[in-house]
């Protein structure tokens, strides 16, 4: 799947020469003294592309032309910046999504941009929010058969997807995949599954009724408030004003 991901860029899909541009710019004002996690907001705002091969990978930053993965093109950039930065607090970043200042929603919004702040929310909600409704539901269904006291091997993680969105993993993904024209590979990349996920996210905003939406959404926010008290981190771009707003 990863081959044909490389196959199916354009040329105008790799670097841009504005992007090459905003690299220096970043360089630059991390250089002149603003502090470095904020210039890289103000570079996300102004990168360009949507997705590019670098050094033989594909990084897809905008996934399903709507999701904003703001952590990924952070390890692109920082990667462009290495020698300036901090390599603790960049690895913070990267590996724990916890940022290095504690920025409000507006605030970021200012730094990145209506457009990428509105992308970044459809990631969050599409992607974030939805791997944590089924980690949250897989947690009640582990809950209730430890309750049972059944020692059977059972898997949790499909019972989760058939209570979320009707269907099994397996059979989930290949709609998933029939409907965008993928092969149906044995495997998956990592942006493959991230897209996977939005398109369930999407999928079940269609099959469930609003009140029902409405209820699994502030389960799955309950669900990440937890880790962020337990955790302090789980790649929120922000505060966690975030975990409280509803869109």
């Amino acid at each position: 799947m990863m081959v044909k991901l490389v196959e199916n860029l354009s040329s105008s899909q790799l670097l841009q020469a504005s992007d090459a541009g905003v690299i220096r710019h970043l360089a630059q004002a991390i250089t002149a003294g603003e502090h470095w996690y904020t210039a890289l907001l103000e570079a996300m705002g102004w990168w360009g592309a949507a997705d590019e091969l670098h050094n033989g990978r594909v990084y897809r930053y905008i996934i399903a032309g709507e999701a904003f993965d703001w952590l990924l093109l952070a390890e692109r950039l920082c990667q462009a910046v290495d020698g300036l930065l901090s390599s603790g607090r960049k690895n913070t970043l990267l590996f724990h999504g916890r940022p290095p200042l504690d920025l409000g929603l507006e605030q970021v919004k200012a730094l990145i941009g209506d457009r990428k702040y509105n992308q970044y929310l459809n990631y969050f909600y599409g992607i974030t929010v939805e791997k944590a409704l089924v980690m949250a539901v897989q947690q009640e269904v582990q809950k209730e058969r430890q309750l049972w006291r059944d020692g059977r091997e059972h898997d949790t993680e499909n019972e989760a997807y058939r209570r979320i969105y009707g269907a099994n993993k397996a059979v989930l993904l290949k709609r998933f995949r029939r409907e965008k024209g993928y092969p149906q590979s044995r495997s998956i990349s990592l942006s493959g599954l991230k897209e996977f996920t939005y398109w369930l996210f999407k999928y079940r905003l269609v099959q469930c009724d609003k009140a029902r939406v409405a209820s699994d959404t502030r389960k799955a926010l309950a669900y990440l408030k937890r880790l962020w008290v337990g955790r302090g981190f789980f790649g929120v771009l922000a505060t966690d004003e975030l975990l409280t707003e509803r869109r």
